[in-house]
């Protein structure tokens, strides 16, 4: 972890995402008890100001403080995001599953049934889950988790297709390894870095949905604050009061273009085929391993020879 790190930290790309993250972590965390202004306070008497010192973003139309609503709206997007990513990489993980099973007519059924399902639209899905559910975090999450689920199992398939045809697989099943081990010890290690770099662009398209979603109603509700509510309640007024839209725009764009770059920089890094650093530092671990079990065999070999009498008189 610490190689993989660092080795994050030497590029360009993976310092800002990796920065850009943990400010948007952080602030997620002090939004739950600190904000500069409580959240629903209001003065009709202070509605559009520019940036000024007692609100260092300004005021939206209502009056409220734009920068204490960005912050407070850090944490529910941030939970919408990771609530996706989970859903859509344990429903792409058994899709891909069923996808590689030696049973035929399972993996061509799962297979027709992905590329039929793969061709509905995420907007159309929320809408359908807003009919009985309403606008609610639950529709983003299952919307997206749905959606990206689905496209996330058609990419990583071929690759998990390799590895199930290679040497050691098939001598894990000839050995008697059942099939839910062999694709958790075998497939999933395999397909890691382009998952890594899908589960990114989960992440960062759930922003971007967030915003859309609740543009059209069906997204988080009126009483919970949200970027894409800062962004719903500007973008009317964008020709009179620009920075209104272009604080909450300007965050969504960083933390979209760092979800991207974290995923492309960690799928380099856990690479050893792409990262030196990290094949250095796992061939030395598995020399460490190597040397330490031939000393243990070696003491081993002495012991028997002793109680034995090998190389020399028999011990009486």
């Amino acid at each position: 972890m610490r190689v993989v790190l660092s080795s994050m930290w030497r590029k360009a790309s993976g310092r800002y995402s990796m920065t850009v993250l943990a400010i948007w972590i952080l602030v997620s965390l002090i939004s739950r008890f600190w904000t500069p202004v409580p959240i629903w306070t209001t003065d009709g008497y202070r509605i559009w100001q520019a940036p000024s010192r007692d609100h260092l973003l300004g005021t939206d139309g209502t009056g409220a403080d734009i920068l204490s609503w960005l912050m407070a709206g850090s944490a529910t997007n941030l939970a919408i995001s990771l609530l996706a990513v989970l859903l859509s990489g344990v429903l792409g993980l058994l899709l891909v599953m069923a996808m590689v099973s030696r049973r035929s007519g399972v993996s061509q059924t799962v297979v027709v049934l992905v590329d039929a399902l793969i061709s509905l639209p995420t907007v159309l899905l929320a809408l359908i889950l807003a009919v009985p559910l309403g606008p609610s975090i639950a529709v983003v999450v299952v919307a997206c988790g749905f959606g990206y689920g689905l496209n996330l199992a058609r990419i990583v398939r071929p690759q998990a297709l390799l590895a199930a045809e290679s040497d050691y697989v098939r001598s894990a099943r000839h050995s008697g390894v059942g099939s839910f081990r062999i694709f958790c010890t075998h497939l999933v290690p395999n397909v890691i870095p382009v998952l890594c770099v899908q589960l990114s662009m989960s992440a960062g398209t759930s922003v971007l949905a967030e915003s859309g979603l609740t543009y059209l109603g069906v997204g988080v509700p009126s009483g919970l604050p949200s970027w894409g509510h800062s962004l719903t309640t500007s973008v009317k007024f964008i020709n009179v009061f620009p920075l209104t839209v272009l604080w909450p725009g300007l965050v969504v764009t960083m933390v979209v273009v760092a979800l991207n770059l974290f995923g492309d920089a960690l799928r380099d890094a856990i690479d050893p085929v792409t990262n030196p650093r990290l094949r250095a530092a796992v061939a030395a671990t598995g020399w460490s391993t190597l040397q330490s079990g031939q000393s243990d065999d070696a003491d081993h070999h002495v012991e028997n020879a002793v109680h034995t009498g090998e190389g020399g008189q028999s011990c009486r």
